[in-house]
């Protein structure tokens, strides 16, 4: 069902990668919800999924943009620029990438040039990416910018490696810009912190089957999917929102504050 929510606003949409995606449901959910797009993504992430069958569906254009790259970042916002005729409502970053994890290095092992292009990718990112939009002015007052994030920036889960760093940092980069942002031109800057979700990047970390159904249990609410997560992120670029920023919101079930459950201290004593 559409609220118009989004009727008029025109945003960029990082990492939609396949439909398994929380940025490709985003994408198509802005739309339906009236939103105009370009989409965005590694060129080495565009040849493995398939962003343009994404891009036919919203019709937007697809700019591609290494988010380790500056002059790809301008690029990438003027040339949204242009195609909307105009400045920028909102922006999704959904970009992330953990070399160890990939490599299958401990975190007691790291290899720090690895760990170096985690913390490029998956957080200095998106400080590229508001400084790209700062300097171009490319952003509408009372705009808005979400990263996903996840809660192993505050808890320990240990398998999730180096990304738990990563995150922490992206956090800090949303309410560091976030508060220059605000006082520049109202524009708001918030991560959500999201329920684990079967998605291509999440299914390479060790024990996430265990982990999802566990986080299923700890849950009041149960796990938020990849369309409840993008139903979220379509409020959050609305204008109902619009004295949120620097928050990092919680959208798990109730999982981020939940001690223990019935249903877990039942699975333990069987």
């Amino acid at each position: 069902m559409s609220y118009n929510l989004l009727k008029g606003k025109k945003g960029i949409i990082f990492g939609a990668l396949d439909e398994k995606s929380i940025a490709w449901r985003t994408a198509l959910r802005c739309y339906e919800e009236g939103a105009q797009l370009v989409l965005t993504n590694a060129p080495v992430a565009m040849r493995m999924g398939e962003i343009n069958k994404l891009a036919e569906a919203v019709n937007a254009p697809v700019i591609p943009a290494d988010v380790t790259n500056m002059d790809d970042l301008k690029k990438l916002f003027e040339g949204a620029m242009a195609h909307f005729g105009g400045k920028i409502d909102f922006v999704l970053h959904s970009v992330a990438m953990g070399m160890n994890v990939r490599k299958g290095k401990h975190y007691t092992d790291l290899d720090y040039n690895f760990s170096q292009k985690t913390l490029d990718i998956s957080s200095l990112s998106l400080h590229r990416v508001l400084k790209t939009a700062w300097d171009l002015d490319a952003l509408n007052e009372w705009g808005s910018v979400a990263a996903l994030t996840y809660i192993a920036a505050q808890r320990v889960f240990p398998d999730y490696n180096e990304m738990a760093d990563a995150k922490a940092l992206l956090e800090s980069v949303a309410r560091s810009f976030g508060y220059h942002y605000g006082v520049r031109k109202k524009v708001r800057v918030n991560t959500v912190s999201q329920s684990p979700v079967k998605t291509t990047a999440g299914g390479g970390v060790k024990g996430f089957d265990g982990f999802m159904m566990y986080a299923e249990k700890m849950s009041p609410l149960g796990n938020a999917t990849q369309e409840d997560c993008a139903n979220y992120l379509v409020s959050l670029f609305s204008d109902l929102t619009k004295m949120v920023t620097m928050q990092n919101l919680f959208h798990d079930g109730g999982f981020s504050f939940t001690g223990v459950t019935q249903e877990v201290i039942e699975q333990m004593e069987k």
